[in-house]
């Protein structure tokens, strides 16, 4: 493996399965507004960006007023949903434990949160404290802006260019190809569809797996070969 001296883990739906718990809410909220929008719709369209970004869209394409009331209500009731229901992704210590280079989170959710759900789940311990969120940067760094990433990576000390990216979401694999960084696709989260990897991987992911147990060997033979950025 030494084509990489670090690997970047997103958070939501790479080593926590939150995406579909967000979807869930959002969509619900999202109708009860006057925008009727499915679980499916939201996980295709919207996973991987902030909240706020998600209601700027919609605002834009559909020339609905959303109410800013909205913000705190997701985020109130996420909590609550996230605390009661949030699991890891299945393999996830399997495949920390046997990669050796240096590893960190870079996620668009806060750091609050990020806490939390880590914390549940019990793999807080395989990453503190290189843990880091898009929201502690300053507003407008979130993805699909490369701005945590390239954090993430100055942090670590290592370049770009020797990193490797484990992402879920198309707005979070244009983040790490603008940060000059290769990136593994992921889809073995529930919110997954039918078309995810092949919309991550015309984002620019070189490849794509559904289980995590698999990514020491996928980051090994990327290791090997020096890809196209």
């Amino acid at each position: 493996m030494d084509g990489f001296d670090l690997i970047i883990f997103d958070c939501d739906g790479v080593l926590v399965d939150s995406e579909i718990i967000a979807a869930d809410v959002e969509s619900k909220l999202l109708t009860e507004a006057g925008y009727p929008i499915s679980v499916e719709e939201m996980n295709e369209r919207f996973a991987g960006l902030t909240w706020q970004d998600i209601l700027f869209q919609i605002e834009r394409e559909a020339s609905i007023p959303l109410s800013a009331s909205l913000i705190d209500q997701s985020q109130k009731l996420l909590d609550i949903r996230l605390e009661q229901e949030v699991q890891a992704i299945p393999g996830v210590e399997f495949a920390v434990s046997r990669l050796s280079m240096k590893r960190c989170i870079c996620s668009n959710s806060s750091s609050r949160r990020l806490d939390m759900m880590l914390s549940k789940v019990g793999l807080k311990k395989l990453f503190a404290p290189n843990i880091f969120s898009a929201k502690d940067l300053g507003p407008d760094r979130a993805k699909p802006k490369p701005d945590i990433y390239l954090h993430g990576a100055s942090q670590m000390g290592v370049p770009p260019a020797k990193t490797v990216v484990v992402e879920d979401s198309t707005h979070g694999v244009h983040a790490a190809r603008a940060a000059g960084m290769r990136v593994i696709g992921f889809t073995g989260g529930s919110h997954t569809y039918l078309s995810h990897a092949d919309k991550l991987t015309d984002a620019g992911a070189e490849t794509v797996i559904s289980r995590m147990n698999d990514l020491p060997g996928v980051v090994a033979a990327l290791a090997e070969w020096e890809g196209v950025l």
